[in-house]
């Protein structure tokens, strides 16, 4: 628990997050006039059409915010370099997503399959190199258990893969109302730092303190009424950052509890479309994913957004506590 190493996750955290309430103001200015606005889903609850146009893509500031601050501040470069990585390569995809949805004038920009093909490349080729600048990583701690296992490396890949495209994927389903996404990842982002400190993996400590940073000064801009989007460009990115911290940690099966918040609404989603096929079309919830059907049962979207918060930090403590408590792991 190096006190310096502290300093510097701090270090990270306040310069990703002064940069991206820098930087925003002059990206929406920017956003607004190459009429990046972000098309609203018809079949969304009725208040989402007013946010129609709002710009969209203002995660790519995030990315940027923190990737400069985890290179600033980072004692390994080299394993800063795969982390950084992870993120800005997940963020292109999300980009030519967006950009393909603008130019389409609709809510989805890549077809399924076409998103999934993208992601699941990008994974196993960053779980690849993870295993070149960090092989310690194929020792997964299980969570409570005071245990870990030594996976093949083909097996590493395999659960790199899954989990990364998984949390990019589960990030992007939540990222539907203001501030929601952005909020959840922080308070994650804050339980991965506190980890790796205690661990004594200043680059993962410092990368995931400046994502946390970037995404409370996003949220200035974001919360509601947002004023900006973060878009796929953010979304998949910061969902592909949680798995980064994770694997790195040797806590990938932890990953889904720190991360439950992003679990729930994911599984509200396949819950739906199971029961919907099932059953010949009636519903589960009155609309997926799950903080959609909050709203349609009367709560107002900040009332959502601040409850959905107290659920991903209750996830965020029981996760750092299965981390803590039996993920070998995470210790040096």
């Amino acid at each position: 628990m190096n006190p310096a190493t502290l300093g510097q996750i701090i270090g990270a955290s306040l310069f990703a997050m002064i940069a991206t309430f820098l930087l925003m103001p002059g990206s929406i200015r920017i956003l607004h006039r190459m009429k990046v606005g972000k098309a609203i889903r018809s079949e969304g609850p009725a208040r989402h059409a007013a946010k129609a146009g709002t710009p969209t893509m203002g995660g790519a500031v995030v990315i940027v915010a923190a990737a400069a601050a985890t290179l600033v501040f980072t004692p390994r470069v080299d394993r800063a370099l795969v982390l950084v990585l992870f993120v800005v390569a997940f963020a292109l995809l999300g980009s030519i997503d967006d950009m393909r949805a603008l130019r389409l004038h609709r809510a989805m920009g890549l077809r399924a399959r076409e998103k999934f093909a993208g992601q699941v490349l990008l994974a196993a080729l960053l779980a690849v190199w993870t295993l070149r600048v960090a092989p310690e990583a194929t020792r997964q701690g299980v969570p409570f258990a005071g245990t870990s296992w030594e996976l093949a490396p083909w097996l590493f890949v395999l659960l790199s893969t899954l989990a990364t495209t998984a949390s990019a994927n589960a990030v992007n389903l939540t990222d539907g109302l203001d501030g929601l996404a952005a909020g959840a990842i922080a308070i994650a982002s804050a339980v991965y730092a506190g980890a790796a400190w205690m661990a004594g993996r200043p680059e993962v400590g410092i990368f995931a303190g400046a994502v946390g940073g970037a995404c409370l000064g996003f949220m200035w801009y974001n919360g509601y009424p947002a004023q900006v989007f973060m878009g796929d460009t953010g979304s998949l990115a910061l969902g592909a950052a949680l798995a980064a911290m994770g694997t790195f940690t040797g806590t990938l099966l932890s990953l889904p509890i720190v991360g439950g918040l992003f679990v729930v609404e994911t599984l509200s989603v396949m819950a739906q479309v199971a029961y919907f096929r099932l059953t010949g079309g009636r519903r589960l919830f009155r609309m997926s994913p799950f903080h959609h059907h909050l709203e349609l049962e009367g709560w107002s979207e900040p009332q959502v957004v601040v409850r959905l918060w107290l659920w991903a930090a209750l996830f965020g403590l029981v996760g750092l506590w299965a981390i803590l408590s039996g993920s070998v792991g995470v210790t040096p």
